[in-house]
């Protein structure tokens, strides 16, 4: 839809979530092919993800085909590398059309310009996120991993993976580490007056502030326990929404002050 919103979701970790919040993803991805003029899957959309020469992970065959026919429908869908989720190949630009970011990136979307990232390794602290983000992302890792059959390599994901811990509310741990990512995205906004907001993710706590020149600041939350989102309309305040299977998608009551 040309005229429709924009939607912003992080941190799904699809493969290792529940299959009723896999649906619900599902569910909400047909949403947007109705409704979006834009979609954005901020990383971490799945929990694991590693592209052979010939072969992709199993296990999302629906997903995959719904992006395609988003993409088919004329709506761009922009996909950013998370800490889980970053070793993407060529699969998905050349076979769905999606557009794919490793890095942090500045889009137009709905008439703001939006710095978007997953939000692992950001700023001067989150050192154990940076030295691994150096040491998976490396080239060397890269190659190496490939020479693994698939099935040693998912295993291996499944065991370094801490998604399973993390099905109910957020720990201390993220709320702290999401407060970290606010004070960075303030003072990134500060720095950067050509910026209208900043949306991360990684965290799974949602949360929103606004500065005094106007400018936003959100974090988009999760699909496991909020099952969350950004909506952003032309000419409209951003919302934080929570989506609901069998009713429409209410505004976010945030779980903490921002």
């Amino acid at each position: 839809m040309q005229d429709g919103p924009t939607y912003i979701v992080s941190d799904a970790h699809l493969g290792a979530s529940t299959e009723d919040r896999e649906a619900s993803f599902r569910a909400f991805l047909h949403h947007a092919a109705r409704d979006a003029s834009t979609l954005v899957l901020n990383g971490d959309i799945f929990d694991f993800w590693y592209e052979y020469g010939s072969v992709v992970p199993r296990g999302h065959t629906r997903l995959l085909g719904t992006l395609a026919e988003i993409v088919d429908a004329g709506i761009p869908v922009h996909l950013l590398g998370g800490n889980h989720d970053w070793w993407f190949g060529s699969f998905f630009t050349d076979e769905i059309g999606v557009i794919v970011h490793q890095d942090p990136v500045v889009l137009e979307l709905a008439g703001l310009r939006c710095l978007v990232a997953h939000g692992d390794g950001l700023g001067k602290g989150d050192l154990g996120y940076r030295m691994l983000r150096m040491m998976f992302r490396g080239r060397l890792t890269q190659w190496a991993f490939r020479w693994l059959h698939p099935d040693w390599g998912a295993a291996i994901a499944r065991r370094v993976s801490l998604t399973e811990t993390r099905q109910g509310a957020p720990s201390e741990e993220d709320i702290g580490r999401s407060r970290y990512l606010e004070r960075w995205a303030l003072a990134t906004l500060g720095e950067r007056p050509d910026l209208d907001l900043v949306t991360v993710g990684h965290t799974h706590v949602p949360a929103q502030a606004r500065t005094e020149a106007g400018q936003w600041y959100f974090n988009t939350g999760d699909w496991i326990h909020f099952r969350s989102y950004l909506k952003l309309l032309p000419g409209a305040d951003p919302l934080l929404m929570q989506w609901q299977d069998e009713r429409p998608a209410i505004p976010l009551a945030l779980p903490m002050p921002s």
